[in-house]
């Protein structure tokens, strides 16, 4: 009678066991793309002359989800966009490129709109620390060399409006 009972639970667990194990087919998770949403325009002026040195379509990061995840994920920006961080008081902060795909410069801005410090080039999913220099309440993030060729200094200023 034990022999039945025995042979029952042996089958039990090797049909439980053998479905449990099969490979499974890999299953493809689709992702929509993250595309820029215009949230306002910022500009850019010579801290020396006031002159304007460049307008740029923003889109604004600011709840806690926005200004962790910036511009992660996404496969490009078009030359005259960006993105503003904008924090609620002003402290050091430091950015890095972890899950983002292309380039950028990172530009640190304090409470009084002034460029702090500039990082040129930062290199696609680096996890490195890109610190500010000094206490920043907005970041700037625009594809890499834009800086460059707006001959962007410390001590230049922004200016922003939103949509």
């Amino acid at each position: 009678m034990k022999r039945p009972i025995y042979l029952m639970i042996v089958f039990v667990f090797a049909v439980l066991f053998s479905t449990a194990c099969k490979d499974e087919p890999k299953k493809v998770v689709n992702t929509t793309p993250v595309t820029f949403t215009k949230e306002g325009t910022l500009s850019i002026f010579r801290a020396a002359t006031d002159s304007l040195l460049a307008q740029v379509n923003i889109e604004i990061a600011e709840s806690d989800y926005e200004t962790q995840t910036g511009l992660m994920y996404r496969e490009s920006m078009e030359k005259n966009q960006g993105m503003l961080f904008i924090f609620p008081e002003e402290a050091y902060h430091s950015f890095y490129m972890k899950n983002t795909r292309f380039p950028l410069d990172i530009i640190y801005i304090n409470k009084d709109m002034e460029v702090g410090s500039i990082i040129a080039n930062a290199q696609p999913m680096d996890e490195e620390s890109l610190p500010s220099e000094n206490p920043v309440m907005y970041v700037l993030e625009v594809n890499a060399g834009m800086a460059e060729e707006w001959k962007l200094a410390q001590g230049d200023r922004i200016e922003f409006s939103r949509d």
